[in-house]
């Protein structure tokens, strides 16, 4: 199993870092056997499992369902679970919540989104001995907020911001970053300026890691898959073969592409 020691080791080393969303038993034992190196057990579910129109409606409960049965599915793997809307909205309600996931699921770290304002709550939870993935760029429980799915960071301000952030993030002791939907360039610019690892979904090659949701590169989610995704399933005879295939590029470093990138 990675623990937070080994992928900061694989950035120091220069290997690239495969995740995926999952949600289940079934599909976490398909992604273990691929090789896949962070699970993450994401609100997203929220949109391909439930049907919702955001990820805000998915409870605390809820994560913590999916998280188990996806650790009772990869006994071996490093999972990553978010904290849903609300659930972390002071840094007493983030330990809170923090420690139900971590005591009930099995999982290895949590993820919380947002920047500065952060910062009491991460270091709250670090100091408990809980890891903590900041999530930082476009943050989807703040959608309404954001007016809508948008790239982040695309101005000389809003970049400096996020790099501030993120470096602050680690200083509070978070031990990974998510990075979404902000310019390629801006998301190397912030790795090279971190220890932690730093996951992009929409953020470029650069970063240490992908993440794309599970039902994205499958091609199976409902509606439009964003730019910055890839139907890995196109040519391939089993999910199987398309998620060792992603786990495949995204070490070679051939995805993201240019087409995959803001």
């Amino acid at each position: 199993m990675n623990t937070t020691i080994s992928l900061k080791a694989k950035k120091q080393a220069g290997e690239k870092i495969s995740c995926l969303t999952v949600y289940d038993a079934s599909f976490a034992e398909v992604l273990e056997a691929a090789g896949v190196d962070l699970f993450l057990v994401g609100d997203s579910l929220g949109m391909v499992v439930q049907g919702q129109e955001t990820t805000l409606p998915v409870a605390l409960d809820e994560m913590i369902y999916h998280a188990a049965a996806v650790r009772r599915g990869a006994a071996n793997s490093f999972i990553v679970v978010d904290l849903p809307f609300m659930s972390y909205s002071t840094p007493e309600l983030a330990l809170q919540s923090a420690g139900e996931v971590m005591k009930k699921s099995g999982a290895n770290m949590v993820k919380l989104e947002g920047g500065s304002e952060m910062l009491e709550a991460v270091e709250l939870l670090s100091s408990r001995g809980i890891p903590v993935c900041a999530h930082l760029g476009l943050l989807p429980q703040s959608v309404h907020k954001l007016g809508g799915y948008r790239v982040q960071g695309k101005t000389e301000e809003s970049g400096l911001k996020l790099l501030e952030d993120a470096v602050a993030m680690e200083g509070a002791g978070a031990d990974m970053l998510v990075l979404e939907c902000v310019p390629a360039e801006l998301a190397k610019r912030i790795s090279q300026n971190v220890e932690m690892p730093v996951i992009g979904i929409g953020a470029g090659v650069d970063c240490d890691g992908q993440v794309l949701v599970l039902y994205d590169m499958l091609n199976i989610s409902k509606g439009k898959r964003p730019k910055f995704s890839k139907n890995f399933l196109e040519g391939k005879s089993s999910i199987s073969d398309a998620i060792s295939a992603y786990v495949k590029a995204v070490k070679s470093k051939e995805f993201p592409a240019l087409e995959h990138s803001f």
